[in-house]
C-alpha cells in the first residue's frame, strides 16, 4: 500500500450539509424547518421547561428542604476494608484510591468501626469513629488525623 492509495474507512467521512441552497441539495426552500411557526424563525428555540404559557411544572410543585453547601461529605470505610492490607502498612488516601477501597476522596476519609482488625496498621484519615479508634489501637496500630 502506498500513501496516495490511503483513504478513510467507508462512512467515516460525510459531506457537510448546506441548508437552503436550492432544490438539488434536498434541503432547499424551507431548509428542513417546515412552514412558518416559531421554530421556523431566526432564533426560534423554546427554552427548557417552557410549556406554551401554562404555568410550568417546576413552578406548580412546592419547594421542599434545602441543601447545605457547607456540609462536608466524607468517603466512608470500615475496619473490615482495612483487613486486606499487610502488617505495618501506612494506610492513607493514596493507597485506598490505588487499591480501589474508595472511589474518590471527596472532603476526606472517615473510618468506621464495623468489623474486626487483626493487623498492626498506621491509619491516616480525616476522621475516626470512637469504636474504630479503639479497635485500631487495641490491634497495636497507630492513628494519624490528617
Amino acid at each position: 500500500m502506498k500513501m496516495h492509495e490511503l483513504s478513510p474507512a467507508y462512512g467515516a467521512t460525510t459531506k457537510r450539509s448546506r441548508k437552503g441552497r436550492g432544490i438539488g441539495s434536498g434541503n432547499g426552500k424551507t431548509a428542513g424547518k417546515g412552514h412558518k411557526g416559531q421554530k421556523a424563525r431566526t432564533g426560534g428555540s423554546i427554552r427548557r421547561g417552557f410549556e406554551g404559557g401554562q404555568t410550568p411544572l417546576y413552578r406548580r410543585i412546592p419547594k421542599r428542604g434545602f441543601k447545605n453547601h457547607f456540609a462536608k461529605e466524607y468517603a466512608v470505610i470500615n475496619l473490615s476494608d482495612l483487613e486486606k492490607f499487610e502488617n505495618n502498612t501506612v494506610v492513607n488516601v493514596d493507597l485506598l484510591l490505588e487499591k480501589r477501597v474508595i472511589g474518590k476522596e471527596l472532603d476526606g476519609v472517615k473510618v468506621l468501626g464495623n468489623g474486626e482488625l487483626t493487623k498492626k496498621l498506621t491509619v491516616v484519615a480525616t476522621k475516626f469513629s470512637k469504636s474504630a479508634e479503639e479497635k485500631i489501637l487495641a490491634a497495636g496500630g497507630k492513628i494519624e488525623v490528617k
